[in-house]
């Protein structure tokens, strides 16, 4: 009797261990492309040469848009 307890209460925690690596590696894979894109937006301003972050405003909403195209995703999944 007090194994089948055990064993149920394990596979609860199990389940909810497996949801929040779930959504925290949704949330890290949002943070790494917005990341990604105002990085590569600032860094090719600076090549460029551009006194006005044109391509940092791009860049970043471009990844925006993307890392919430993949959250919606995952989360649907």
């Amino acid at each position: 009797m007090n194994y089948r307890y055990t064993m149920k209460k394990l596979k609860k925690e199990k389940k909810q261990y497996d949801s929040f690596i779930k959504y925290s590696s949704i949330g890290i894979q949002m943070l790494v492309i917005i990341a990604a894109g105002v990085f590569g937006g600032y860094k090719l301003d600076q090549w460029m040469g551009n006194r006005i972050p044109v391509f940092l405003l791009i860049f970043s909403t471009l990844a925006m848009a993307i890392a919430i195209y993949h959250a919606i995703k995952d989360f649907t999944r």
